[in-house]
C-alpha cells in the first residue's frame, strides 16, 4: 500500500479504536497521528516532526486570548456577577407567560456572553434559577431543559473561545467572527423564548413574576450594567482598533477582577483555586490544539481533505445538498465529540468544499459553531446537558423529553442560518470587517 493511504487508514482506525475504548479525544488524536507518522517517516523522523507540529500549533499570539478569556470566565463565575444578571434579566423579560423561565434564557445569554462559556452559564444561572422556578410550580424537567437549551447561546455571542480556535485553522478574522455571531446567537435566544412562551401559555398555573416598579427596575439594571459593559469594552475596543483580541482578553481579566473586588465576592485566598481551575481548562484546550496540529500534518500528507471532497462531490454537486450533508455530519459529530477538537479536525476538511461554492469562511465558521453548539446539549457527550442536569439534580432521561421541542427549533434555525448568509455576514460587512 502507498504511504499516503496507509497514513490515512492508520489515523482513522487509531482514532476510532481509542474512542471506542473510552480514551480522551486528545489521546486518541495524538497517539493515532504519531503512529501514522512513525509508519510513514520512521520513528526518529516521526518524533521530531510530531514535536515540531505541536510547537507550531500552539506557537500563536492570537491563541494567548484563550487562557485569558477562560480565566475571565472563571472569575466571573465566582465573582457574584450571575445574581446581578439574573435580576437584570427579570426586569428585561417583564411579566410575560413563563417569565421565570424566560428570565433563565435571557440571563444565560448575558452570562454566556460575558464569560464566553456555555457550561459556566448553565452552572451559574441554573443553580440560581432552578430553585426559584421550582418554588413557583414549574416542572423541574422543563426548567432544566430551558437552562440547558439556552446556555450555548454564549458560544455564539462573543467573546467565544471556539471562534478563536476556528480562526486559527481557517485564517478568518477573529473580529469578523465575533461580530458575525451576534445575530445567530440572538436568534438562538429568541428560539428558546418562543418554546418557553408556547409551553407556558397552555399552563396558566405558572404565575407571572411580580410587577417591578420603574425605580426598582432602574436600580437593578444599573447594578448589572458594569457586568454587561464588559462586552462593550472588549468588542468595542477590538472593533475600534484600540487593542487586539489577545489584548482584549487581558483587559477582560483585569476588568472582571476589579468588578469582583467591588462586589466583594472574591477573596485573595480564592485566587489560587481560580487560577488552578482556569489552568486546567486551558491546558486541555491547548493540548488538543497541539496534537491536532500533528493530525493536520498527517491529513495533509495523506490528502484526506481532497479524498473527502471527492467523495462528497460524487454524492451530489448541488450546493444545497452538500451544505445539508455537512450540517448533518457536524450534528452527528457533535453527539460524540466536544466542539474544540471537532473544529480542529473538520474545519480543514470542509473549508475547501464550501469555498468551492463561494461560501465565506466567516459564514461557514458561524454555521459550524452553531451546529457543534447543538451537540453540547445532546447525549452521550454533551457537557452542557450533563452540567445542567446535575445542577437540577435530575437524570438525563428526565430532561431529554423536555429538550425535544428545543432541538426541533434549533435545528430548523440552523438551516435558516446556513441558507441565509446575511444573518452572519451583514454586521461584519457594515463594519468593514469583510469585503463586500
Amino acid at each position: 500500500m502507498e504511504t499516503a493511504p496507509l497514513a490515512a487508514l492508520i489515523l482513522l482506525a487509531g482514532i476510532s479504536i481509542f474512542l471506542v475504548i473510552g480514551a480522551p479525544i486528545s489521546i486518541a488524536v495524538g497517539l493515532s497521528s504519531m503512529t501514522a507518522l512513525f509508519v510513514v517517516l520512521g520513528v526518529e523522523n516521526g518524533v521530531l516532526t510530531s514535536a515540531q507540529q505541536v510547537f507550531r500549533g500552539i506557537n500563536s499570539f492570537p491563541l494567548l486570548a484563550i487562557p485569558f478569556f477562560v480565566l475571565a470566565g472563571v472569575i466571573m463565575n465566582n465573582g457574584g456577577i450571575a445574581s446581578r444578571l439574573v435580576n437584570a434579566a427579570k426586569v428585561m423579560v417583564g411579566r410575560t407567560p413563563g417569565s421565570l423561565a424566560q428570565t433563565n434564557v435571557a440571563a444565560n445569554a448575558m452570562f454566556g456572553a460575558v464569560s464566553g462559556s456555555g457550561v459556566a452559564a448553565a452552572a451559574a444561572i441554573g443553580s440560581t434559577m432552578g430553585p426559584m422556578q421550582a418554588k413557583e410550580g414549574y416542572d423541574r424537567g422543563f426548567s432544566a431543559a430551558t437552562n440547558i437549551a439556552s446556555a450555548p447561546a454564549g458560544m455564539l455571542i462573543p467573546p467565544s473561545n471556539l471562534m478563536i480556535v476556528y480562526s486559527l485553522v481557517s485564517s478568518a478574522s477573529v473580529a469578523a467572527l465575533f461580530v458575525a455571531g451576534y445575530i445567530p446567537g440572538l436568534l438562538w435566544v429568541v428560539a428558546c423564548m418562543i418554546i418557553v412562551y408556547l409551553y407556558s401559555r397552555s399552563r396558566p398555573e405558572l404565575r407571572l413574576s411580580r410587577k417591578v416598579g420603574f425605580a426598582e427596575g432602574t436600580r437593578t439594571i444599573v447594578a448589572a450594567l458594569p457586568a454587561m459593559a464588559l462586552i462593550v469594552v472588549v468588542i468595542g475596543g477590538i472593533l475600534g482598533g484600540f487593542f487586539t483580541p489577545t489584548e482584549a482578553s487581558n483587559i477582560a481579566v483585569v476588568y472582571s477582577l476589579i468588578l469582583s473586588a467591588i462586589y466583594k465576592a472574591i477573596k485573595l485566598s480564592d485566587l489560587p483555586r481560580i487560577l488552578m481551575e482556569a489552568a486546567r481548562t486551558t491546558s486541555v484546550v491547548m493540548f488538543l490544539i497541539g496534537v491536532s496540529s500533528i493530525m493536520g500534518f498527517v491529513m495533509s500528507f495523506a490528502k484526506v481533505p481532497a479524498m473527502v471532497s471527492e467523495a462528497m462531490f460524487s454524492v451530489s454537486s448541488n450546493p444545497v445538498v452538500l451544505l445539508l450533508l455537512i450540517a448533518v455530519v457536524l450534528l452527528v459529530v457533535g453527539l460524540f465529540m466536544d466542539p474544540t477538537p471537532a473544529v480542529l479536525i473538520f474545519a480543514p476538511i470542509f473549508l475547501p468544499i464550501v469555498s468551492a461554492f463561494g461560501i465565506h469562511p466567516v459564514h461557514f465558521g458561524i454555521m459550524m459553531v452553531f451546529a457543534l453548539s447543538v451537540g453540547t446539549i445532546t447525549p452521550p457527550v454533551g457537557p452542557i446537558l450533563f452540567v445542567g442536569a446535575k445542577v437540577a439534580d435530575l437524570g438525563i432521561e428526565d430532561v431529554i423529553r423536555r429538550l425535544l421541542p428545543f432541538f426541533g427549533a434549533l435545528i430548523l434555525l440552523l438551516v435558516v442560518v446556513i441558507f441565509t448568509p446575511a444573518l452572519s455576514m451583514w454586521l461584519p460587512g457594515v463594519l468593514g470587517l469583510v469585503a463586500p
